[in-house]
């Protein structure tokens, strides 16, 4: 029996972004949630919280991320309450691409950057829904990536301050934006440090397109860790 034809095309993108600093890691992505040609939601949070000193973005199938990275949350847990410790960056995203090797036979689409800081400082790695896993630097997903790899390649460096960081992700983000229809609405800007991650702004990507928005500061973290 073979499964039943959509009535339309759930065409769907994004963009996310995440790279690391001496300071930590800085996370970005946009609030537009589509559906083919409609807006189904223009202030979603694509940013996961999964402990408080690591993050997860969400590309792909809205379901899908929400319900792996919740999945990976609840994993993260057992195994703090069991060794007494919270799993590396590295160890977090092997476990989650672990998981979704079970099923890459199955129609997930699930991409995310998971950032966060452990022992071995600040930590970025991607893992896509078939499994894979990768470390860097520098990470770009979805449909608005190649624009905001644009930007990021012209601009990044390890050794960023924290308001240049900001800056770069944001505008990366914005431009992608003015450029990919699935793209839009706010950036969310997150940064995680040894303490733990803070959530540093929302911001209209109108704005940050034009230079209207205001540059956060490195000291005025708006949401602090709830974990």
């Amino acid at each position: 029996m073979t499964a039943p034809t959509p009535p339309f095309l759930l065409s769907h993108g994004t963009t996310t972004l995440a790279f690391r600093c001496s300071h930590g890691v800085v996370a970005a992505a946009d609030t537009r949630s589509s559906c083919a040609g409609l807006v189904a939601d223009p202030a979603s949070r694509k940013v996961i919280t999964l402990h408080r000193h690591l993050l997860g973005t969400t590309s792909g199938t809205s379901a899908d991320c929400a319900t792996w990275l919740r999945l990976l949350r609840a994993s993260l847990r057992l195994r703090e309450l069991h060794e007494g410790q919270l799993p590396s960056v590295a160890g977090a995203a092997k476990l989650l691409a672990f998981m979704l090797r079970g099923c890459h036979s199955k129609d997930l689409c699930v991409a995310t950057l998971l950032c966060g800081w452990d022992r071995a400082g600040p930590g970025l790695h991607y893992v896509y829904s078939d499994g894979t896993c990768l470390s860097g630097d520098v990470f770009a997903v979805g449909s608005g990536s190649p624009y905001a790899y644009g930007v990021l390649d012209g601009g990044y460096r390890y050794d960023l301050s924290v308001n240049e960081a900001f800056l770069l992700a944001r505008q990366a983000v914005a431009h992608a934006a003015h450029r990919d229809a699935y793209s839009g609405g706010n950036v969310d800007l997150y940064h995680i440090r040894p303490s733990g991650w803070v959530c540093v702004s929302r911001e209209d990507l109108t704005a940050v397109y034009r230079g209207l928005g205001e540059t956060p500061e490195g000291d005025g973290d708006r949401e602090e860790n709830q974990f």
